[in-house]
């Protein structure tokens, strides 16, 4: 579930030039800047966007909260399930260059 949608978004964004590929919470994600914006948890994805955004996706039906399983929802991460039509790349670039602008 989720997986493949992942990996193609690890294949483009791999070759940028400051993204590396990480592990956060037991599962595969991307990093930029030693920041990690976008993995793939039980087959959904997960990004950091900024709180608007964030917002806009959960109130839209999207996406839900990101609760890596403490019991705590985590600010700024949305879980995207694959079977929601988001491009996922496409939030996946926006997850880094939110990550980007906090670092410059």
């Amino acid at each position: 579930m989720g997986t493949e949608r992942f990996e193609a978004v690890v294949t483009t964004l791999a070759h940028e030039g400051d993204v590396t590929i990480s592990r956060m919470f037991g599962s595969d994600g991307l990093k930029a800047n030693g920041k990690v914006f976008a993995m793939n948890v039980k087959g959904r994805l997960v990004v950091r966007l900024v709180a608007e955004r964030v917002l806009e996706l959960l109130a839209s039906g999207v996406a839900a909260p990101f609760d890596p399983g403490h019991g705590r929802v985590m600010r700024e991460w949305v879980a995207v399930p694959d079977r929601a039509d988001v491009d996922w790349l496409e939030l996946s670039r926006e997850a880094l260059l939110t990550v980007r602008r906090r670092a410059g």
